[in-house]
């Protein structure tokens, strides 16, 4: 394995040990689980982990996590992206795989900013952000990835820090452990390319669900409480914890189940009988 080669200081290192405390409570050994990985910053993790990894195309990172899903069920597997990553190139993707609730775990690392081109806005930053692709400040709204997470589907939504390993260990085991699609949204300070979302601003503004008794079993609560962020990225409050959660009967179980029944009635056989 290779040494990190992120900015001394970088909210990364964060879920990178909470990612390993996971694991090791978990007590899932390498071989049992697959890693894929997108392009940005996050992508570089794929050399510091002892686990099989895939770092493919950007935006493409849940195609792949699903494809392995499909075929190799038995395993853990972990799709990690950034917010880039994830909610630009990849929203398609992100919708479907949520509704599709295949049996996988969506980390994103949510810097605000496109970090690893040196500092554009992506979709999640904040309306106003200052940088070099936008230097009087973005004009449009940042998306929610939350909230579009729960309206489209998916049956695990959480957001954790990168500032907070131990909370942030407990969420990505739940995830894991959560039958069905789970999305851990993790704020993660970059600190080169993005001054105002820091440590320090997180720390300021970010309370915990469970410590106000919040349930995640209402859809609807759970989209009015994933509006909650600073209005003009200054005032308010910042909820991290469990949104939603629910049991629903995972994607690959249905398509294996369809595929025995199509074998057992001879019905590719059929179908092949069209094209002779």
């Amino acid at each position: 394995m290779f040494k990190p080669t992120w900015c001394p200081g970088c909210g990364n290192f964060g879920i990178w040990q909470a990612l390993q405390d996971a694991f090791s409570e978990l007590k899932i050994e390498p071989h049992q689980a697959v890693l894929v990985y997108g392009i940005g910053c996050h992508g570089n993790m794929a050399n510091w982990l002892p686990i099989t990894a895939f770092e493919g195309l950007h935006g493409r990172t849940l195609p792949v996590a699903s494809g392995i899903k499909m075929i190799s069920p038995g395993l853990t597997v972990l799709a990690i992206a950034g917010d880039g990553d994830c909610y630009g190139e990849g929203t398609n993707h992100f919708l479907h795989a949520a509704r599709r609730n295949l049996d996988l775990t969506l980390l994103v690392h949510n810097n605000q900013v496109y970090a690893l081109t040196t500092g554009q806005t992506s979709p999640s930053s904040n309306k106003g952000f200052k940088t070099k692709s936008t230097p009087t400040g973005t004009l449009e709204l940042a998306l929610n990835p939350l909230s579009i997470s729960i309206a489209a589907g998916a049956s695990f939504v959480a957001r954790g820090f990168g500032g907070d390993i131990p909370h942030l260990t407990d969420l990505i085991i739940k995830a894991i452990k959560h039958k069905g699609f789970s999305i851990v949204d993790i704020l993660q300070p970059c600190i080169t390319f993005n001054q105002v979302n820091t440590f320090d601003w997180f720390g300021e503004r970010i309370y915990k669900l469970e410590e106000e008794n919040f349930k995640p079993t209402s859809k609807l609560v759970a989209l009015e409480k994933s509006l909650e962020w600073p209005q003009n990225g200054i005032d308010g409050k910042i909820p991290i914890g469990i949104f939603y959660e629910e049991e629903r009967e995972i994607s690959e179980k249905l398509v294996i189940s369809n595929w025995k029944l199509g074998k057992k009635e001879n019905m590719l056989k059929n179908l092949l009988k069209e094209f002779l």
